[in-house]
């Protein structure tokens, strides 16, 4: 295979749509009651990383087959966690995140994704919670296609330390993903089967 550096923009792309096809099938064809099952998982399996007092954790509203982040949010809210969602911007612009807190209202924005209010303060986590298409063990990931949590995790990397956490089902892990300087790593992916320390990759 030849290496993301030296392979064609387009030739990369369309690596990687194939890639997210993959993957994504994979997770649509997980039962609904696994799906449930590697949420709760992942909740209940002890956090990898130290929570100090109103450490701030960005999550995210899950879309079609993800994996459901509020199991795992609620219980690190009950350990002292403050809350964030992102909200989207637009295109080529980095993801907003907004303050939320276990039932608080929540509005509908781009592609039906629940956010926050525009009136909710505009934080700056300590964690994030990233959803992903597709992954491998050194911390690389597939999103969507549109580059929101690459340029969110450059932009918040460069103003303080953060800690980004993938979560996947194990479907989701792929041998290697092709990957440019500008697609940002993730620290660790957490599934329903394993903690994944990528910073050691």
């Amino acid at each position: 295979m030849v290496e993301p550096a030296r392979m064609p923009d387009s030739a990369l792309v369309d690596v990687k749509a194939r890639l997210r096809r993959e993957a994504l099938a994979r997770r649509d064809a997980l039962p609904a009651d696994m799906r449930q099952a590697a949420a709760e998982t992942v909740a209940t399996r002890a956090f990898p990383v130290d929570l100090p007092a109103g450490v701030l954790v960005s999550g995210f509203s899950p879309i079609g087959s993800e994996i459901n982040p509020l199991p795992l949010m609620r219980r690190l809210a009950g350990r002292g966690a403050r809350l964030a969602l992102p909200v989207v911007m637009g295109r080529g612009q980095p993801l907003v995140l907004r303050a939320w807190a276990l039932g608080e209202p929540l509005g509908k924005g781009q592609w039906g994704i629940r956010e926050p209010a525009a009136d909710a303060p505009q934080v700056e986590p300590d964690i994030l919670l990233v959803p992903l298409a597709a992954f491998d063990r050194t911390g690389h990931r597939i999103g969507y296609g549109a580059g929101y949590y690459d340029l969110t995790l450059a932009a918040l990397h460069a103003r303080k330390p953060i800690i980004a956490i993938g979560l996947a089902y194990a479907a989701q892990e792929i041998a290697a993903v092709p990957a440019t300087a500008r697609d940002a790593r993730l620290d660790l992916v957490l599934t329903e089967r394993a903690v994944i320390d990528c910073r050691k990759a």
